[in-house]
């Protein structure tokens, strides 16, 4: 069974959660664990900045309050340390750093077809929640993991990686992952660091999840996210079906929807206008064609595809 941990490694949860995944899956044979990145702090700067400081800004407090009602910060901390301690991590615990952690899981997904992704997330969390390195700093990045992956410090000096952690983060957000870890077999999720005993009963319901083609899996995420109010992220997931399949009827008309949420009207009214002289029939692009010149204040133009969308049954 493939199981996926979205998660990210500044999260202490995420490697408490490892290990109590560890024990669950002991005895439960064929578990693949893969995993995918979550970020809870992207807004985290380059270089970083010392933990201690970042934790005197007043945001920061009312965040972390927020992350544990009832609960000081510095309670929270001292609740998360020594659940940690209790699961076997330490001696020492905390992290030294705000630290972004962009490539780190760029390294995570560059691992995962050398096989050594496991390796790879156990030596940056404890990079970051053990030994108090800064993890957005390349070189420690280089040190952390040249033992167990040693073709990620070259690869970190190029690209490689950058979009489909980026990819991957759009996913996440499409299929509803709010919380590190999460953890999801088939089409079931399973939130938070739960005991071992709560994730081996999780994982004895899972099914297998059907497979489905990539580029039907991207459209379907890219759908979800201009649902979720999203229209640049849908876009970016579009952006290779675009290329491949730019002819493909759903896959125009989506990117179209994109582009008009986004107040893309050019590229909106261009790729409908060519749509509807193709498709006539198609009630819904004429109805977003009339809304997209009225936004123009192209208001006379806009008239008769409103009129056709609605009298083929689509509001306007």
């Amino acid at each position: 069974m493939r199981v996926e941990i979205w998660m990210d490694v500044v999260c202490p949860w995420a490697y408490i959660g490892k290990r109590r995944m560890e024990r669950a899956v002991a005895d439960l044979p064929g578990v693949e664990v893969v995993w995918r990145p979550y970020r809870i702090d992207p807004a985290a700067p380059v270089p970083a900045e010392p933990l201690a400081e970042a934790l005197r800004d007043p945001m920061a407090d009312d965040l972390l309050r927020a992350c544990s009602p009832g609960l000081t910060p510095a309670g929270n901390r001292e609740r998360v340390a020594r659940i940690a301690a209790e699961e076997g991590l330490g001696p020492t615990w905390g992290a030294a750093w705000r630290a972004n952690s962009h490539d780190a899981h760029r390294l995570i997904a560059l691992a995962e077809p050398y096989g050594v992704q496991d390796a790879v997330v156990e030596a940056l969390l404890k990079a970051h929640w053990i030994d108090g390195a800064d993890i957005s700093d390349r070189a420690v990045l280089a040190r952390v993991v040249g033992d167990v992956f040693p073709e990620g410090p070259a690869l970190l000096e190029t690209d490689a990686g950058d979009r489909r952690v980026r990819d991957l983060l759009l996913e996440g957000k499409a299929r509803g992952i709010r919380t590190s870890p999460t953890i999801v077999a088939g089409e079931r999720a399973l939130a938070g660091a739960q005991p071992p005993e709560v994730i081996a009963d999780f994982l004895a319901d899972a099914e297998e999840p059907r497979e489905l083609p990539e580029e039907v899996s991207r459209y379907r995420w890219a759908e979800s996210l201009l649902d979720q109010r999203d229209p640049l992220g849908a876009l970016e997931l579009l952006q290779p079906l675009l290329a491949e399949h730019g002819r493909d009827r759903a896959v125009r008309l989506l990117a179209a929807r994109a582009w008009y949420a986004s107040a893309q009207l050019r590229k909106a009214r261009a790729a409908l206008e060519e749509f509807v002289a193709e498709h006539p029939d198609d009630a819904y692009a004429h109805a977003l064609l009339g809304r997209t010149l009225q936004r123009m204040s192209e208001h006379e133009l806009a008239e008769p595809h409103l009129r056709l969308g609605s009298a083929m049954g689509t509001p306007v």
